[in-house]
């Protein structure tokens, strides 16, 4: 049944979103893990404003190390959880610095083994600035999404990325989510989702005529 109606939505969502991808602005790999760090419980709109000035200051992982954690801190303040961001930015930046040579690791093994980095974080870093696939995003639109098209009926991130990995072909696992994302935020909402102009309607046990 849930394979049956993958393809529907995979093919309804295309056509509804094609140019789907993550909404946080970047230049190289170094800077979307930045960004993708600060993002968590922060919009990615409050995010590229951050980044913007945060970028044109620190270039490099040796400049976010040079500024130390106090200064970091006074530059991304208006984000949430700011205290321990600034805190594991240097720490990854050390890290990435002594065993990397200052350059993003390309595996998710490697990515999540860095402070402030978890499945989803790596997950966007290298969907989107390697265009590999070794796992699928799950942030809050993407879990309540899944669970109300019935792909999924569970709450733990790595077990919803588990149950769409074993739903999706693996040349949707990049995409697929930011057009989840998408259609989370426009539609799909948590209070008050738009059910009557949703163009999953059809195909979602959630829906209540």
């Amino acid at each position: 049944m849930k394979k049956d109606k993958i393809s529907e939505i995979i093919k309804l969502l295309k056509k509804e979103y094609p140019e789907a991808k993550t909404e946080l602005k970047f230049e190289n790999p170094f800077q979307l893990l930045i960004a993708t760090i600060l993002s968590a419980q922060t919009t990615d709109n409050l995010v590229n404003k951050v980044t913007e000035k945060l970028f044109k200051k620190y270039k490099s992982p040796q400049d976010f190390v040079k500024a130390g954690v106090e200064n970091l801190m006074e530059d991304i303040k208006s984000v949430n959880f700011y205290r321990n961001k600034a805190k594991n930015i240097v720490k990854m930046c050390e890290k990435i610095i002594k065993e990397y040579n200052g350059n993003v690791p390309q595996s998710l093994e490697e990515l999540v083994k860095l402070p402030g980095v978890a499945r989803k974080t790596a997950n966007v870093v290298l969907s989107q600035a390697f265009g590999k696939a070794e796992g699928i995003v799950v942030d809050t639109h993407v879990r309540r999404v899944s669970q109300r098209l019935g792909l999924t009926e569970n709450q733990d991130s790595e077990k919803v990325e588990q149950d769409l990995m074993n739903l999706l072909p693996k040349k949707e696992w990049i995409s697929f989510p930011f057009r989840l994302i998408l259609h989370g935020r426009r539609v799909c909402k948590a209070k008050n989702p738009d059910c009557e102009n949703c163009i999953l309607k059809k195909l979602c046990p959630s829906y209540k005529k």
